[in-house]
């Protein structure tokens, strides 16, 4: 935010979260001290991290090379995926997993060596990983887990890019890496077979007029013979290809509808985990802002407990000084009593 230290904003998310709300109001009111009203109120505006997003902080202002490793596999993630390439992704995929690895691992440490009262039961690892593959999904997530203030964990629900890819089919072979577009802009085959030349097919002992050679006899005959069963296969293979396209076809359609339903579903579960999420955000805000107010109602109390004991010291030094000259005079009374007393004597 404008206007804020870099170095009091790091300070603050790279603090264990349970000193977190403490050190924000001493900063606000050394802010209004400062007589610098607008920082108090951007600083009040901080949000306090929970301890899986503190983790991941702690990685983007103590690691920040790995964390820029994250956002740079990231980006190649996401276009391989574009490009559905599947040697690049395997490979990529390989890397993910030592990359999250490393980064949960250095995660534990510095949670560990920042906080002493931690211990590795008690960090929540499993939602700093799930984080750190949502940043690998989406980029918005990766830059906010790298900005080092981060104040909730994140997931990734599997459903790729918005916007996603179109499906293309990738086949099987020496380049099944490569992308093989569907055959719709093959050109059908007309049904029947394909297409005789103009003029029809070649008549049982002629040849076409004007062709050179001309033979007549067995052997012409044994000709026509061989092209008629070379255009019966020829159109027996058209239409065995055409039944496994359209088989395939039907396969694909099937998968997609398939696929899709499964997408409504695990959307609809989204939505409905999104909405339960927005209700526990609000709850816990509102508790937030409970407990700000009883830090200042506290802070306050501490103050009026302070200036009481100073009272009450001031007021025990008050009676003390009473005593003292209560005894002076008491001294002096009986001395004056023993004085009268010894001047009737004579």
């Amino acid at each position: 935010m404008a206007g804020l230290s870099r170095d009091l904003v790091e300070r603050l998310y790279a603090a264990p979260p349970d000193g977190f709300v403490a050190a924000r109001a001493e900063a606000v009111a050394a802010a209004r001290a400062a007589g610098d009203p607008a920082v108090a109120r951007e600083i009040a505006g901080l949000r306090k991290p929970t301890v899986a997003a503190w983790l991941v902080n702690l990685l983007a202002l103590r690691r920040p090379e790995l964390m820029a490793e994250l956002v740079e596999l990231s980006t190649a993630l996401r276009t391989a995926q574009r490009e559905l390439r599947g040697a690049r992704l395997r490979e990529l995929s390989t890397r993910r997993r030592h990359v999250v690895a490393a980064l949960v691992g250095q995660a534990r440490a510095l949670g560990l060596e920042a906080d002493l009262r931690l211990t590795a039961g008690k960090l929540p690892l499993a939602e700093v990983e799930a984080t750190l593959n949502a940043a690998l999904a989406d980029v918005e997530v990766a830059e906010q887990a790298r900005s080092g203030r981060l104040v909730r964990a994140a997931s990734y629900a599997g459903f790729g890019e918005v916007p996603r890819p179109q499906l293309r089919l990738i086949v099987g072979g020496p380049d099944a890496d490569e992308p093989v577009e569907p055959d719709a802009d093959e050109p059908a085959e007309p049904e029947g077979g394909p297409v005789e030349p103009e003029g029809g097919p070649v008549a049982e002992g002629r040849e076409p007029a004007g062709a050179p050679g001309r033979r007549t006899g067995g052997g012409t005959r044994s000709g026509a013979a061989g092209a008629a069963d070379t255009t019966a296969a020829e159109r027996a293979a058209a239409r065995a290809e055409e039944s496994a396209r359209a088989a395939r076809r039907r396969g694909l359609e099937r998968a997609l509808t398939e696929a899709r339903s499964r997408q409504e579903r695990a959307e609809a579960e989204v939505a409905a985990a999104v909405t339960a999420e927005r209700g526990g955000v609000a709850e816990l805000t509102a508790i937030e802002s409970e407990l700000a107010e009883l830090e200042r109602r506290r802070a306050a109390a501490e103050q009026e407990v302070t200036r009481l004991k100073l009272a009450r010291r001031a007021a025990e030094r008050g009676a003390v000084a009473a005593r003292r000259r209560l005894g002076e005079v008491q001294a002096a009374a009986e001395a004056s009593e023993t004085a009268q007393d010894g001047d009737g004597a004579w």
